[in-house]
């Protein structure tokens, strides 16, 4: 009999789970249908909308003229654009475009931001995006994905510079990511817990799929890029061999961050991507792909550090500024910390002595 009086309160649950969608589940996040809420429901709504037809034109890449490869073109980093990259970014503009939510685009594929004048009169936010992490597995079938960040516009831009952009990761007021695998997930934050959506395809929806996500304090995956070995600070070095030392340890690596950082939310670990010898800001744009997920990894309990500092507290010099990249368990976090500031400790008598 009990099962029979329990069974319509587990349907019910079930069932307003299954009919929690993103544009609603942020409103419920909220606690509000002011005016703010309602625009940030329905910038979500956009990049979900976004989400969608990318996702379809990579499910369907392999059969469309002119989906896959590269274009010829080189990005203002100076890296070959692929075209699905392109397409991509044009989708972001395109559904943004009158909707007067946004004033300006930002994109690591675009110099300078997108403006929509008609917007700007009254959208007074910008969103910040890579249209395609880890494009170099498009042509190959494998998991990539998109990153945004979402921030109010400060003061008037009047000479097209958005230097108000240029503030710490804590002016975020949402930031997340879609992961384009065996099923499109997007997850997103706005400063209330990290949440994830999975879309239905039957149903055109990004319906809640995991809520209050929290990332473990250890995880025993370590992902990098171990072919770059030998351009690392020795500190770094440090640190690998230490894992590959002491049981407990799983390299993951897949070539994009989107998937990577998936993976090391729900299960734990550290991902890195630490500067090189030649390049020792590293690879990763600081507002379009590091500061959006330290956003999201604290989140969920985690953290995100430069390997001195606080991810979030650092200011970028440019739009297109760089910055190492270590994030995921505070416990991975924090040893991997240890290995670099261990390192510096030791080189600071020789360069006091040489002074």
């Amino acid at each position: 009999m009990s099962r029979l009086v329990e069974q319509p309160e587990e349907q019910e649950y079930a069932l307003d789970r299954d009919c929690t969608t993103l544009s609603r589940h942020v409103l419920q996040q909220l606690h509000s249908f002011s005016a703010d809420a309602q625009d940030l429901s329905a910038i979500m709504n956009r990049i979900a909308l976004a989400a969608k037809l990318i996702s379809r034109r990579l499910s369907r890449a392999g059969l469309v003229e002119g989906a896959l490869g590269f274009t010829g073109n080189v990005n203002v980093q100076g890296e070959s654009v692929k075209k699905m990259d392109i397409y991509a970014n044009d989708v972001f503009i395109s559904v943004f475009k009158q909707s007067g939510l946004v004033c300006r685009l930002a994109s690591e594929e675009m110099e300078k931001p997108y403006y929509i004048p008609e917007n700007c009169p009254i959208g007074r936010y910008t969103l910040l995006y890579d249209p395609i992490d880890g494009s170099s597995n498009v042509d190959i079938n494998l998991d990539v994905g998109a990153i945004f960040s979402i921030r109010k516009q400060e003061g008037n831009d009047i000479d097209g510079e958005a230097r108000d952009l240029l503030q710490d990761g804590r002016k975020q007021i949402a930031a997340g990511y879609i992961l384009y695998g065996p099923s499109t997930v997007l997850v997103y934050s706005i400063g209330t817990g990290v949440h994830a959506f999975t879309l239905d395809p039957s149903l055109g929806e990004f319906i809640l799929s995991s809520e209050n996500i929290q990332v473990p304090d250890h995880g025993s995956i370590y992902s990098v890029n171990e072919g770059n070995f030998w351009q690392w600070d020795e500190s770094i070095r440090d640190y690998i061999r230490y894992v590959h030392r002491h049981e407990g340890y799983t390299a993951r690596y897949g070539g994009a961050l989107v998937g990577d950082f998936h993976r090391i939310l729900f299960q734990g670990g550290v991902f890195l991507y630490p500067g090189t010898l030649k390049k020792p800001q590293g690879k990763l744009r600081l507002l379009y792909e590091s500061a959006p997920l330290a956003f999201l990894v604290e989140q969920a309990g985690g953290r995100a550090s430069t390997g001195t500092q606080n991810l979030l507290d650092v200011v970028p010099e440019a739009l297109h500024s760089r910055t190492p990249l270590f994030i995921g368990s505070k416990e991975d976090v924090a040893l991997v910390e240890y290995f670099i500031q261990d390192r510096a400790r030791e080189s600071e008598p020789a360069v006091m002595a040489r002074s």
